[in-house]
């Protein structure tokens, strides 16, 4: 099946963390299943792209993100994070309920004959956070972050400081972030940087001027012809993104 279409994955659990399976007075899990959003290529697949988003409803310029991963031959996945009736709009998602909505679309992809190493995550803001601290738990290929928050205190009681993760990734991990990024400043990334170096495995944190290189983003007018700074950062981000999972998913 090539194409976008919608679909669902099988959570690994079916109660809430924390519950006793036979104690049958315990309230079940609200959902057993993580709704999807995908888009296949129509030639051979190369590997799964999990795209960890905070939208409710996937916009256009995501929407978009999906079929440029799916023109490189990936399989891109976009699970619901907030398929839950417990999570109310504007809270971040993490903790065990992240890491089962990823290991129920990580058996998605892999049930499609995607290798385990040949799984990669991406995710932007809170959800970049997120994907970083998958990037250190599970047995991926490679992982993106763009405009990670959280990065030197924890966004909530289920993160954690991305300087205080960074070192333990077992992924290759990739951070992009804007000079003009209020919830990133200079000297936090610098941070970021320092302990990410200290990671077993490859890792690159790289800033641009403005905050125009947003791969979830629509490109802001003008061309990377005309000379605009903003589509050329958002078009050397891509391939920046592009040629990680190139590198690493393999």
């Amino acid at each position: 099946m090539s194409g976008i279409f919608t679909d669902v994955a099988v959570l690994r659990i079916d109660v809430e963390p924390g519950v006793d399976p036979d104690d049958t007075d315990q309230p079940r899990a609200v959902q057993q299943k993580v709704p999807l959003t995908a888009v296949a290529p129509e030639g051979s697949v190369r590997g799964g792209i999990v795209v960890l988003h905070e939208s409710r409803e996937i916009p256009p310029s995501l929407l978009a993100l999906l079929h440029a991963l799916a023109l490189e031959g990936w399989l891109a996945v976009a699970p619901d994070l907030f398929h839950r009736d417990s999570v109310v709009d504007g809270e971040e998602v993490f903790g065990e309920n992240l890491f089962a909505d990823f290991d129920a679309t990580f058996d998605w992809l892999t049930s499609r004959g995607v290798y385990p190493d040949c799984v990669g995550v991406i995710g932007f803001d809170d959800a970049g956070t997120a994907a970083l601290i998958v990037a250190t738990n599970r047995p991926i290929g490679a992982a993106v972050s763009v405009a990670a928050a959280g990065i030197t205190e924890p966004l909530n009681a289920d993160a954690v400081a991305l300087v205080e993760a960074a070192p333990s990734l077992q992924a290759p991990w990739l951070g992009l972030y804007g000079e003009d990024d209020p919830r990133a400043p200079a000297e936090h990334i610098e941070r970021l940087r320092e302990a990410a170096t200290r990671a077993s495995v490859a890792t690159n944190v790289v800033s641009y001027s403005g905050r125009h290189h947003r791969a979830d983003a629509p490109p802001s007018p003008g061309s990377a012809e005309d000379g605009d700074p903003g589509t050329a950062a958002l078009i050397e981000a891509q391939t920046r993104i592009f040629d990680w999972f190139d590198s690493f998913l393999r």
